[in-house]
């Protein structure tokens, strides 16, 4: 019998599946492609502006309906980012990340989506992008957080 932890699982499955599809059919998963859309003064491919404005599109539907509601579909509850701060660990990230994409031609989603499709090099990006993300839990436990709590003392 299924419960709805169940239900929850298979959700998450399912929508992990259809994004993993959308990643591949649309491009993203080959790093050629990404380059030619980031290549802006060279052989510029926009084919990716038009997947980017898709997911927008529907994020932007999704969010006005999310805000709306009090409950996810599967009656969970609806958790939606309240931090609307642009600070340095934001802009910093976001830079790391561009910087990242343009230099491996993957970004998160689609080096997870390719490694699983067996291509070397984005295995090589995610060990490198966890290996970053450990770091930089490592440096915020042991460095950044002992000296805030320092200057909270003070």
């Amino acid at each position: 019998m299924l419960n709805k932890n169940h239900l929850h699982r298979i959700a998450e499955f399912v929508v992990g599946l259809l994004f993993g599809l959308g990643l591949m059919l649309s491009g993203m998963t080959d790093p050629g492609k990404v380059m030619g859309f980031l290549d802006l003064f060279g052989t510029w491919d926009p084919s990716l502006a038009l997947v980017m404005g898709g997911a927008i599109m529907v994020g932007f539907f999704a969010f006005t309906v999310a805000k709306k509601r009090t409950s996810t579909f599967l009656g969970g509850a609806m958790r939606l980012p309240t931090n609307m701060d642009m600070d340095k660990k934001l802009v910093i990230g976001s830079l790391l990340f561009g910087a990242g994409w343009g230099l491996a031609g993957f970004c998160p989603g689609p080096a997870l989506v390719s490694m699983a499709d067996g291509q070397p090099k984005a295995l090589v990006f995610v060990v490198a992008m966890l290996v970053g993300m450990l770091g930089f839990e490592l440096m915020d436990r042991f460095v950044h957080a002992p000296r805030k709590a320092k200057f909270n003392a003070a």
